[in-house]
């Protein structure tokens, strides 16, 4: 299988939206965006693909592709950390500019058993790196039993895989972090 990663961009936000159309659901990416889970309970698909729109008008191409054989098959959200005020909030956290998130992750149902993520989460780790981010947080849930579209965030086990520690947890999610060494 031939796979190849690339930074969501105007090029390809064609690509982010048939991946989601197809696999996300409806929430386009947006869910952290919204200012708190009682605002998100009342979106729906069109109220997120319109936030998405808003999104790219404002140049906030926030993540990675991740193509196997040309078709899209996967998508992490990734950027500075504080541009998500609901991610703050929920866990407490103070301002750091330096810090950034991957607070999504996306694999095509079809593909899963392929370590498509932990491929993807390597990639996207490597181009943070290159472009100087030292430190990396995510916020999976730690219930593993969780499956499909719980595990947004992406899978405990992935991120510990790859040398993610534990900084603090709260009752269904934790903070985990890396530091990218340049």
């Amino acid at each position: 299988m031939e796979l190849r990663v690339e930074v969501f961009n105007p090029g390809n936000r064609e690509d982010f939206f048939a991946f989601h159309s197809r696999v996300g659901g409806e929430c386009f990416c947006t869910a952290w965006w919204v200012p708190s889970w009682e605002e998100w309970a009342e979106t729906n698909a069109e109220i997120n693909l319109q936030l998405r729109e808003d999104l790219l008008q404002r140049g906030e191409y926030d993540g990675y592709l991740l193509y196997a054989n040309g078709k899209v098959v996967g998508w992490c959200q990734a950027g500075q950390r504080d541009r998500l005020g609901k991610i703050l909030s929920q866990f407490n956290l103070t301002i750091d500019p330096h810090t950034w998130a991957i607070t999504c992750f996306q694999i095509d149902p079809n593909m899963h058993r392929e370590r498509l993520a932990a491929h993807l989460l390597g990639k996207v780790l490597e181009h943070l790196q290159k472009k100087g981010i030292r430190r990396v947080e995510v916020y999976p849930k730690l219930d593993e039993k969780l499956a499909g579209q719980h595990q947004w965030t992406g899978p405990l086990k992935m991120y510990e895989e790859a040398g993610f520690n534990k900084v603090r947890e709260n009752k269904s999610r934790a903070v985990y972090e890396i530091q990218l060494h340049n």
